[in-house]
């Protein structure tokens, strides 16, 4: 996508994603992904002479036409026309547009996927690949025990403060999509990596001063005793992934995924896994079971001497 400045976003994305946040509710992680898909769609139109006020259904068709050439994913593709077609909506119902250029825009098919977890053996091999007693090392050990843990996405972790995490009863309290909370429990082994960092490690990374009220309050910290960002906590993930042989099956939520398939194989219940990742429909939470059925038919097909007759 062709960059654009800030300055040069129109005043209705502005006003959408204001709306999107006072009017809807929605997290800042979830504006600031609007914010992206919109300035990229902004900037588009801008280098063909476009605006969002005059753009047609022909040039929208274009718009996703080139962002499927440019090799970017179909479900990239939907997720940001998503974004377009609620944006165009908006503009509609506030009188800013008498019409609403993606009302007749053929939707973007994403083909049907199952996820993709590590073994059991592979996630023991990445966890056991954090050694060391410095900060880094027990920050990292615990980052990557809690996400394995819990099944928490990489923002709920990055979210986490301190008063969420009751030590004591081994359960956290996490904040999802929607700011929806649910409280999950996670095992001694992350109980102890977390207590190694947060004793023997966070401390030594305090400020003498902090920079921001959220960074003080905040479980996991950079280096600079600010609180960790998504992209630095999955430059962790990817750092032990590579130095274990793993780089290529590393995914966004590979040790979410990992987590509900292994629940799952040791017979935890599907609703319970449900309530554990937060989702909203148990049907999300059904595509793990999928996964270990697959495995389970690998397994058997490998090991029963009639399974091919």
């Amino acid at each position: 996508m062709t960059p654009v400045d800030a300055a040069a976003v129109p005043r209705e994305v502005d006003e959408f994603l204001a709306w999107m946040a006072s009017e809807r509710g929605r997290s800042a992680n979830t504006v600031a992904a609007y914010r992206r898909d919109l300035t990229g769609y902004a900037a588009w139109l801008a280098a063909g002479g476009l605006t969002v006020g005059a753009v047609d259904r022909a040039a929208v068709d274009r718009f996703v036409h080139a962002r499927r050439a440019a090799g970017a994913a179909p479900s990239s593709v939907a997720r940001q026309l998503a974004a377009v077609r609620m944006f165009h909506r908006f503009m509609t119902e506030e009188g800013l547009r008498s019409d609403d250029p993606t009302a007749d825009v053929e939707g973007v098919r994403v083909p049907a996927g199952i996820p993709h977890p590590l073994s059991e053996e592979e996630v023991g091999r990445l966890l056991d690949a954090v050694t060391g007693a410095d900060p880094a090392a027990l920050r990292d050990r615990a980052l990557l025990e809690f996400l394995y843990a819990t099944g928490a996405r990489i923002s709920e972790a990055c979210g986490l403060s301190l008063a969420d995490v009751d030590r004591d009863h081994r359960v956290v309290r996490l904040f999802g999509k929607g700011a929806k909370e649910r409280v999950v429990p996670f095992g001694r082994t992350a109980a102890a990596a977390l207590d190694d960092w947060l004793v023997g490690g966070r401390p030594r990374w305090e400020p003498a001063r902090w920079a921001r009220r959220g960074d003080q309050e905040a479980v996991f910290l950079n280096t600079r005793g600010g609180r960790l960002t998504r992209q630095a906590a999955w430059a962790v993930v990817r750092k032990y992934a590579e130095r274990t042989g793993l780089a290529d099956r590393l995914s966004p939520h590979v040790l979410r995924h990992s987590c509900a398939t292994h629940l799952l194989d040791h017979g935890a219940d599907l609703r319970i896994v449900q309530e554990m990742l937060g989702h909203a429909s148990i049907s999300t939470t059904q595509v793990y079971t999928k996964v270990s059925q697959e495995r389970l038919w690998a397994v058997y097909r490998q090991a029963h001497p009639r399974a091919e007759r």
